[in-house]
Protein backbone atom coordinates (compact mmCIF):
# COMPACT_ATOMS: atom_id res chain seq x y z
CA UNK A 1 0.00 0.00 0.00
CA UNK A 2 1.16 3.68 -0.94
CA UNK A 3 1.15 5.96 2.09
CA UNK A 4 0.49 9.79 1.43
CA UNK A 5 3.36 11.82 0.35
CA UNK A 6 5.20 12.74 3.19
CA UNK A 7 4.55 9.90 5.86
CA UNK A 8 6.85 7.23 6.46
CA UNK A 9 5.68 3.45 7.41
CA UNK A 10 7.87 3.17 10.93
CA UNK A 11 7.76 -0.19 12.99
CA UNK A 12 7.48 0.25 16.92
CA UNK A 13 10.44 -0.33 18.91
CA UNK A 14 11.78 -3.81 19.92
CA UNK A 15 10.38 -4.44 23.28
CA UNK A 16 13.28 -6.53 24.04
CA UNK A 17 15.82 -4.23 23.36
CA UNK A 18 14.21 -1.71 25.37
CA UNK A 19 13.77 -3.30 28.16
CA UNK A 20 17.12 -5.14 27.82
CA UNK A 21 19.39 -1.76 27.99
CA UNK A 22 16.95 -0.87 31.25
CA UNK A 23 17.65 -0.83 34.68
CA UNK A 24 14.41 0.60 35.84
CA UNK A 25 11.26 1.86 33.84
CA UNK A 26 8.14 3.69 34.74
CA UNK A 27 4.90 3.80 33.22
CA UNK A 28 2.28 6.55 34.77
CA UNK A 29 -0.88 7.18 32.43
CA UNK A 30 -1.29 10.36 35.04
CA UNK A 31 -4.97 10.15 34.44
CA UNK A 32 -6.03 6.49 36.36
CA UNK A 33 -3.80 6.73 38.98
CA UNK A 34 -2.19 2.72 37.84
CA UNK A 35 1.85 3.26 37.65
CA UNK A 36 3.81 0.40 36.66
CA UNK A 37 7.40 0.73 37.81
CA UNK A 38 10.16 -2.48 36.58
CA UNK A 39 13.35 -2.70 37.78
CA UNK A 40 16.45 -5.17 38.07
CA UNK A 41 19.24 -6.12 40.82
CA UNK A 42 22.12 -8.54 40.54
CA UNK A 43 21.72 -9.98 44.81
CA UNK A 44 23.99 -13.18 45.69
CA UNK A 45 24.66 -14.29 42.48
CA UNK A 46 20.91 -14.49 41.47
CA UNK A 47 19.21 -11.70 39.40
CA UNK A 48 16.20 -10.28 40.45
CA UNK A 49 13.03 -8.66 38.65
CA UNK A 50 10.92 -6.46 40.19
CA UNK A 51 7.57 -5.39 38.50
CA UNK A 52 5.45 -3.19 40.88
CA UNK A 53 1.68 -2.09 39.63
CA UNK A 54 0.82 0.40 42.06
CA UNK A 55 -3.12 0.60 41.97
CA UNK A 56 -5.46 3.15 43.93
CA UNK A 57 -5.56 1.32 47.17
CA UNK A 58 -3.77 -2.02 46.51
CA UNK A 59 -0.01 -2.87 45.00
CA UNK A 60 0.22 -5.87 42.83
CA UNK A 61 3.99 -6.71 42.99
CA UNK A 62 5.87 -9.45 41.30
CA UNK A 63 9.57 -10.60 42.31
CA UNK A 64 11.40 -12.89 39.86
CA UNK A 65 14.69 -14.99 40.56
CA UNK A 66 16.89 -16.03 37.18
CA UNK A 67 13.68 -15.87 35.20
CA UNK A 68 10.10 -14.24 34.19
CA UNK A 69 8.41 -17.49 35.63
CA UNK A 70 5.17 -16.15 37.64
CA UNK A 71 5.92 -18.29 40.78
CA UNK A 72 3.32 -18.55 43.80
CA UNK A 73 0.96 -15.90 44.01
CA UNK A 74 -0.27 -14.15 47.57
CA UNK A 75 -3.12 -11.72 48.75
CA UNK A 76 -2.45 -10.12 52.12
CA UNK A 77 -4.90 -7.37 53.55
CA UNK A 78 -4.45 -5.85 56.86
CA UNK A 79 -7.69 -6.97 58.87
CA UNK A 80 -9.27 -5.69 62.41
CA UNK A 81 -9.25 -6.16 65.03
CA UNK A 82 -5.68 -6.04 66.18
CA UNK A 83 -3.96 -5.02 63.12
CA UNK A 84 -3.15 -7.96 62.17
CA UNK A 85 -2.74 -9.21 58.37
CA UNK A 86 -4.37 -12.09 56.74
CA UNK A 87 -2.28 -13.68 53.92
CA UNK A 88 -3.96 -16.25 51.60
CA UNK A 89 -2.11 -18.15 48.86
CA UNK A 90 -4.11 -17.96 45.02
CA UNK A 91 -2.30 -20.68 43.36
CA UNK A 92 0.38 -22.70 44.59
CA UNK A 93 2.41 -22.06 47.54
CA UNK A 94 1.94 -22.40 51.23
CA UNK A 95 2.98 -20.72 53.98
CA UNK A 96 6.37 -21.64 53.93
CA UNK A 97 7.08 -20.04 50.80
CA UNK A 98 9.26 -17.20 50.28
CA UNK A 99 6.26 -14.92 48.67
CA UNK A 100 4.01 -15.53 51.58
CA UNK A 101 6.27 -13.98 54.39
CA UNK A 102 7.01 -11.34 52.13
CA UNK A 103 3.29 -10.21 51.49
CA UNK A 104 2.81 -10.39 54.78
CA UNK A 105 5.15 -8.03 55.80
CA UNK A 106 4.71 -5.55 53.05
CA UNK A 107 1.30 -5.17 54.37
CA UNK A 108 2.54 -4.54 57.58
CA UNK A 109 5.09 -1.87 56.48
CA UNK A 110 2.54 -0.46 54.17
CA UNK A 111 -0.67 -0.49 55.64
CA UNK A 112 -2.80 -1.26 52.03
CA UNK A 113 -3.57 -4.43 50.36
CA UNK A 114 -0.67 -6.55 48.28
CA UNK A 115 -1.23 -8.98 45.79
CA UNK A 116 2.03 -10.51 45.38
CA UNK A 117 3.82 -12.86 42.77
CA UNK A 118 7.09 -14.37 43.69
CA UNK A 119 9.42 -17.24 42.06
CA UNK A 120 12.30 -17.07 44.97
CA UNK A 121 13.81 -20.46 45.49
CA UNK A 122 12.53 -21.16 49.30
CA UNK A 123 16.68 -22.72 49.94
CA UNK A 124 17.94 -18.98 49.85
CA UNK A 125 16.89 -16.67 52.78
CA UNK A 126 19.94 -13.95 52.01
CA UNK A 127 18.28 -13.90 48.72
CA UNK A 128 14.70 -13.44 49.91
CA UNK A 129 15.95 -10.62 52.03
CA UNK A 130 17.77 -8.81 49.63
CA UNK A 131 14.32 -9.36 47.50
CA UNK A 132 12.48 -8.09 50.05
CA UNK A 133 14.60 -4.97 50.98
CA UNK A 134 14.71 -3.55 47.74
CA UNK A 135 11.21 -4.16 47.23
CA UNK A 136 10.57 -2.11 50.04
CA UNK A 137 12.92 0.27 49.37
CA UNK A 138 10.83 1.20 46.04
CA UNK A 139 7.43 1.16 48.07
CA UNK A 140 8.99 3.62 49.73
CA UNK A 141 10.50 6.03 47.19
CA UNK A 142 6.78 5.06 45.70
CA UNK A 143 4.90 7.11 48.65
CA UNK A 144 4.04 4.27 50.09
CA UNK A 145 4.78 3.30 54.17
CA UNK A 146 3.19 4.00 57.27
CA UNK A 147 3.56 6.95 59.22
CA UNK A 148 6.30 6.19 61.97
CA UNK A 149 5.10 7.74 65.45
CA UNK A 150 5.95 11.43 65.83
CA UNK A 151 9.77 11.99 66.88
CA UNK A 152 10.98 8.78 65.80
CA UNK A 153 12.96 8.10 62.82
CA UNK A 154 13.07 5.74 60.19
Amino acid sequence: MDLPQGLVEESPPSVGVVTGTMNHLKVDDGSSGVQVTCLSEVSNDATLYFHIIRLQNQIYAWIGCNSTKLGDLFAAAPTRPGNTVSVSSLTGGSCDNTGFGIARRIVLKTGINVVLASNIPKNNPMLEAAAEKKLVQKLISLGYGKPGPRGASS
